[in-house]
């Protein structure tokens, strides 16, 4: 028994070291990184398939934002002198497929009308307020068509003033 235990321990130490060749980072092998080229083979896309993301063959902005110039107008003609401050948030970019203007955030608890305005003064608009279940710290995701209305970059993380009406 014993003379087993002082095998144990010698095989454990020498594995430790990387003495042995199944342990430590000099028995690790030596693995080549590849980076496709354009002479790299891809898959093809199913006969018949169609595309489902954004991207080359992919919707764009304009046909996922079905949002009418007068719901546009209507969202940004907003009195930004009444309201309650109800925070201030970082917001990312929402489900594409959800059409209007709408910020879900933890701020709220439940379904409110109110309005965001950007941080830096450049744009304010008309939201519904919908509440995300996270935290008020959390962040918060807007809607495609209130992005688009202020004027901010998709792929930006929006700071954003919250108000209520």
């Amino acid at each position: 028994m014993t003379r087993h235990f002082l095998t144990f321990v010698a095989v454990c130490g020498l594995a430790g070291c990387g003495a042995l060749p199944f342990g430590g980072p000099s028995g690790a092998p030596s693995v080549p990184v590849l980076t496709p080229g354009a002479d790299t083979l891809r898959p093809l896309a199913r006969p018949g398939a169609r595309a489902t993301g954004l991207g080359q063959r992919g919707q764009t902005a304009d046909t996922l934002d079905t949002t009418s110039p007068a719901e546009r107008a209507a969202a940004q003609a907003v009195d930004v002198t009444g309201g309650a401050l109800l925070g201030e948030t970082l917001a990312s970019l929402g489900s594409p497929t959800e059409q209007g203007f709408w910020l879900r955030t933890g701020l709220v608890t439940r379904v409110t009308q109110g309005r965001v305005e950007r941080v830096d003064g450049s744009g304010a608009i008309r939201v519904e307020l919908r509440p995300s279940g996270a935290a008020p710290g959390a962040g918060s995701q807007l809607s495609l068509a209130a992005f688009r209305a202020l004027g901010a970059p998709l792929t930006e993380l929006l700071p954003l003033r919250v108000l209520s009406e």
